[in-house]
């Protein structure tokens, strides 16, 4: 039986089982960066669902499980470092100018991907910060309440 892609969590922030299994193999300080951004996103949408992708290593949120239509962001943890990505980053307002001016783009060249490398625990409670998750989270995705 073929494993699949990603582990849905529809439960909420209580159920960590799958997000601290991707983060094992990380340092104390990198699985504590992964942590804050989590407690982040699930401050500004209690209702997140969130979508642990092993194989990538990676996580990602949103109203629905579709990586591409329904997540807002994404998580991935590195050495030092964790990175918090948007799919649609260039869309949002970002007055404080967190995000890079150009990034990545998916393959059907409908996203606008920017990323932010998150390196200290202080960076995760910037204002700016959560004003660009909250943006996210009502930039072309299907609101909480849309979703069956």
């Amino acid at each position: 039986m073929a494993q699949t892609a990603g582990v849905i969590n529809r439960e909420g922030r209580g159920n960590d089982a799958e997000f601290r299994a991707l983060l094992a193999a990380s340092p104390p300080a990198v699985r504590e960066l992964a942590s804050a951004v989590r407690d982040l996103v699930y401050d500004v949408l209690p209702q997140t669902v969130e979508v642990v992708w092993p194989r990538q290593r990676s996580v990602g949120w949103g109203t629905g499980p579709r990586k591409f239509t329904e997540q807002f962001a994404y998580l991935m943890p590195f050495k030092g470092h964790v990175t918090l990505g948007f799919y649609r980053g260039g869309e949002l307002p970002d007055p404080e100018g967190l995000l890079p001016a150009s990034g990545g783009r998916q393959v059907s060249g409908t996203l606008s991907m920017r990323s932010i490398k998150i390196s200290h625990p202080d960076e995760v409670g910037r204002p700016a910060l959560r004003a660009l998750v909250e943006a996210a989270t009502r930039t072309g995705i299907p609101g909480p309440d849309d979703i069956g």
